[in-house]
């Protein structure tokens, strides 16, 4: 027993570390955002960092493989942990993960893959899932969408195949309740958790409140589909603390400060030593913006190189004659 609880110690030490590092992260972003010094969107997880944490560290991510969406950042850096990567992604730069071509929700990394298109990723995943059934890899695939992400038919029409093919992959719906700014309650009808059902896979809801039982639950589904190379439907109930984008947030600010209190990665920091926290707030910090420094030298993507390696001419902006 006692080494048990060391280990769960050590366990809350790592997650607390990769929620405040995520955390710490977007913040950073949206704040780069407000100073005009990176273009387009994004879609920050703040508040939602046990899903990523808990999800992610159950899979084998040395062979397995993971599709993300347009709110990836958390399960990103969980992954592969590369903050500068991301950072000089968003800005455009040389060095980032993709060449600085896909920016925030467009990323690849080794078997890490996002999308914004919503429930664009889903199809894909279910074509990898059976490409590894095939290999034999012993690899599962898992794909991470929205509660809003349901409204889409392309899911349903992969649920089926996926039952249909007894396929290795598992659905995580992180349920923040909002799809942008619409409250699910107006958008769908009947339960979330009960959405897969009707094709006979196996599913499973939890309010997130601990990444640790995130953690847990998600390592004895990740064995069952391993395992019985079957599907499996997991629905985490979280909250979106920050705006869907970078400052659009319609919703009652009571309702938000409701949740504020139930933060995730508050109640774990409150499970952990004082000096430990405060340790760890210091490193990160010094460590994101590090990276953030190093991201800012970097190069600038050159639009030539751009356009070659997209596929478009480059005279497609030129003015026409």
């Amino acid at each position: 027993m006692k080494n048990e609880c060391e280990d769960e110690d050590k366990l809350r030490q790592k997650f607390f570390k990769e929620m405040l590092t995520i955390r710490v992260v977007e913040e950073k972003i949206l704040e780069l955002f407000s100073k005009g010094l990176v273009s387009g969107t994004t879609h920050t997880c703040i508040g939602q960092e046990a899903c990523a944490v808990g999800v992610v560290n159950a899979l084998d991510c040395d062979k397995d493989i993971i599709f993300s969406n347009h709110r990836g950042h958390g399960h990103f850096l969980v992954y592969c942990g590369d903050i500068e990567g991301l950072f000089t992604e968003i800005m455009g730069r040389e060095a980032g993960v993709c060449g600085g071509n896909g920016g925030s929700q467009h990323l690849c990394e080794k078997n890490f893959y996002s999308s914004g298109i919503q429930g664009g990723m889903v199809p894909s995943a279910i074509g990898v899932a059976f490409a590894e059934k095939e290999k034999q890899t012993g690899a599962i695939v898992t794909v991470f969408i929205g509660d809003g992400t349901l409204g889409q038919g392309v899911v349903y029409e992969s649920l089926n195949i996926a039952a249909l093919w007894s396929l290795p992959i598992l659905f995580v719906v992180e349920d923040n309740k909002y799809a942008q700014s619409t409250p699910s309650k107006l958008q769908h009808a009947g339960k979330l958790s009960e959405r897969a059902l009707p094709f006979q896979i196996e599913s499973k809801e939890l309010e997130v409140k601990d990444p640790i039982e995130v953690y847990d639950i998600t390592c004895k589904i990740v064995k069952k589909v391993r395992e019985n190379i079957k599907p499996y439907f997991l629905v985490l109930h979280t909250y979106r603390l920050g705006p869907h984008s970078k400052g659009d947030d319609f919703r009652p600010k009571e309702e938000i400060n409701k949740y504020k209190k139930r933060d995730p990665l508050l109640n774990l920091e409150n499970q952990l030593y004082q000096s430990f926290t405060k340790e760890t707030k210091e490193f990160i910090k010094k460590k994101v913006n590090s990276a953030l420094e190093k991201a800012q030298k970097s190069s600038l993507k050159d639009f030539a190189q751009f356009s070659k390696e997209v596929g478009f001419a480059s005279n497609v902006f030129s003015k026409s004659k």
